[in-house]
């Protein structure tokens, strides 16, 4: 049952100068009126309306997305955040949350932060490496980073970090990088979002003229993989991975490569499962051609991913290990945990 409930509030591209190569925020923002105190009052009420009450939701926030927050000027960010805050001073939410750019964060910004009781802050960080956020034009290199993560971490604010996988100059040894620093860090969460290339941008027209080549999706999953492993190995929460198709502010829908696949959370874990899965088979078998019983075992959210997207893991092993009786079961395990067991043996061996 889910316990933590999230009020999204859109905030177009507002407070960000910049012009990234993978964005096209500013060209859609541009045709769009600010958010009103109204608007912003509706959407809290609404979504309060379903949410005030049910069982099992333990945390309600109110989270400011799209543009870069706290670029915003300083009185408006005091309006958004003073309309917030009068809801969280009622007892109806608990947190509130936004995210910005790591090049508007500074002491002046989160002391009004602060002031008006924000609890989370997420970072546009994208990549630590200073050539990849050179190439993708972020404006800022990796040490002021590193200062807006220190600084809000000073304040006692949560920090999370978004990270783009495949962005230009980028490879499978700097996401991993960035995954690690990240780790060194020490966010209490994190997002991984594989690049898109869509209309309206510059990385549409670098991949239009052969700058720029996408990732192939199974490149996408394997590095996201990889990235999932060490961030979540580590204690981070993975909030997100991958876009929606909500997410692709766009109007004539035009996307190029093929990173984009609305399951891809799924595709990640499934092949991470599948990993795990190979390990525990290998250690559970005394060869792999031979004839067994065996239980994989998951928890209920988990088994969509035991079994994979569109029961991909389940043909997998049916054709790699023939002559095995595979049984797919959930039972009490944490989330990501896979279990094992062989008919006649006793026990669960877990991974």
């Amino acid at each position: 049952m889910k316990k933590h409930a999230i009020i999204p509030i859109f905030i177009p591209h507002q407070g960000c100068p910049n012009d990234c190569v993978f964005c096209n925020q500013k060209t859609i923002t541009a045709r769009q009126p600010d958010v009103t105190d109204d608007e912003i009052k509706n959407t809290i009420e609404t979504w309060l309306s379903t949410l005030t009450g049910r069982p099992g939701i333990e945390t309600i926030e109110i989270a400011f997305f799209g543009g870069s927050f706290t670029g915003i000027p300083l009185k408006q960010q005091s309006r958004y955040l003073s309309l917030a805050s009068s809801y969280k001073q009622q007892g109806l939410v608990q947190k509130i949350h936004l995210s910005t750019r790591p090049d508007y964060i500074n002491e002046e910004i989160l002391d009004n932060l602060k002031f008006w009781s924000v609890d989370v802050i997420e970072l546009g960080v994208q990549s630590f490496d200073d050539r990849v956020l050179k190439a993708s034009g972020r404006g800022h290199d990796s040490q002021t980073v590193y200062r807006a993560c220190s600084l809000i971490q000073d304040y006692g604010f949560e920090l999370g970090i978004q990270l783009m996988i495949g962005l230009p100059e980028d490879s499978l040894r700097s996401c991993l990088y960035s995954a690690r620093e990240t780790v060194k860090i020490g966010p209490s969460s994190a997002r991984l979002y594989p690049t898109i290339v869509i209309e309206d941008t510059r990385l549409m027209d670098m991949y239009r003229q052969g700058i720029y080549t996408p990732l192939s999706l199974e490149d996408a999953v394997e590095t996201t993989k990889e990235m999932y492993k060490i961030l979540t190995d580590a204690g981070i929460k993975i909030l997100r991975v991958g876009l929606k198709s909500s997410d692709l502010i766009q109007e004539n829908g035009k996307i190029q490569g093929h990173t984009f696949h609305p399951a891809f959370r799924q595709l990640v874990e499934g092949a991470i499962s599948r990993e795990k899965m190979r390990t525990l088979l290998t250690d559970a078998l005394p060869s792999p051609d031979c004839s067994e019983t065996v239980t994989f075992v998951s928890n209920d959210r988990w088994f969509s991913n035991l079994i994979g997207h569109k029961g991909c893991n389940k043909a997998y092993f049916a054709s790699a290990y023939p002559r095995l009786n595979i049984l797919w079961r959930t039972g009490p395990l944490p989330d990501g945990q896979i279990g094992i067991s062989v008919a006649g043996k006793p026990g669960l061996m877990v991974k």
